[in-house]
């Protein structure tokens, strides 16, 4: 717990001031932490950091996250597919299809949810910390009410720890602390949107969280790195995050 907490205070003192200042130091911090959320995903596949699919994957993620206009992102991952498609072709399966598509929804993963992580902070510092209130009051509730209150296991087989009385929690303790973090600093277009916003983010970021439980159970890892002393990994921080942002940014360009 001590290594846990010690972590978590050096990390934030890092990430918070950069996500505050913004502009290339925020860009480039993007870019650090996708790319060892893609190394920790190929990793777990067991895929060569040096093979050719490593590399192409590297190269089209962070040509995807540059702020494009006119929808390039979208190109440079059709691009990628292809290239990873064709390469299945030359390794005469030795590359598998199943392996193109593990490649290829490891960086709609990734780089989709570091994308919206630009995006969203592009739009409003507010928003950023909605999301992480968001996310901190989730996890706090989902994990102090199921401790206390929770019986009926949410889905044992993937994460045996979380309860639905848990989940609730999670979802009821984010409608409390976004309501105050919008009272002391309002930045909503309707308070009602905001608490419709926040039951579906509050969802999402839970399922986010039994995703990738799901995946490190699938490939036998306890954890999706060793970055973060007492913590794991990128993914294992970023996780619910990487579920949300996508629709935070929707909601964002809808309303």
């Amino acid at each position: 717990m001590k290594q846990r907490i010690v972590t978590a205070i050096i990390a934030a003192s890092l990430f918070l001031p950069i996500v505050i200042y913004g502009r290339w130091p925020f860009l480039i911090l993007t870019y650090v932490l996708a790319t060892v959320g893609l190394f920790e995903l190929i990793r777990m596949k067991r895929i060569s950091l040096f093979s050719f699919p490593s590399v192409v994957s590297f190269l089209v993620l962070w040509l995807f996250l540059y702020p494009y206009e006119h929808m390039i992102n979208i190109w440079m991952l059709i691009i990628g597919l292809l290239l990873l498609l064709i390469y299945t072709v030359i390794s005469k399966n030795a590359f598998t299809f199943d392996d193109a598509g593990f490649m290829i929804a490891s960086l709609l993963y990734v780089g989709v949810g570091f994308y919206s992580f630009l995006q969203v902070r592009e739009a409003g510092l507010s928003y950023i910390f909605y999301a992480l209130f968001l996310i901190w009051a989730t996890d706090s509730g989902a994990y102090f009410i199921g401790r206390a209150f929770g019986k009926r296991k949410l889905w044992e087989h993937i994460s045996p720890n979380k309860t639905v009385e848990g989940a609730i929690g999670g979802v009821l303790c984010a409608l409390l602390v976004v309501s105050v973090y919008e009272w002391l600093s309002p930045f909503a277009p309707s308070f009602l949107l905001l608490l419709i916003a926040t039951v579906i983010l509050s969802i999402f970021g839970q399922l986010g969280d039994l995703v990738e439980s799901a995946f490190k159970r699938h490939y036998g890892v306890k954890d999706s790195g060793a970055i973060l002393p007492g913590h794991g990994g990128i993914l294992d921080r970023f996780d619910s995050l990487l579920f949300i942002l996508p629709i935070l940014y929707l909601f964002y360009l809808i309303v």
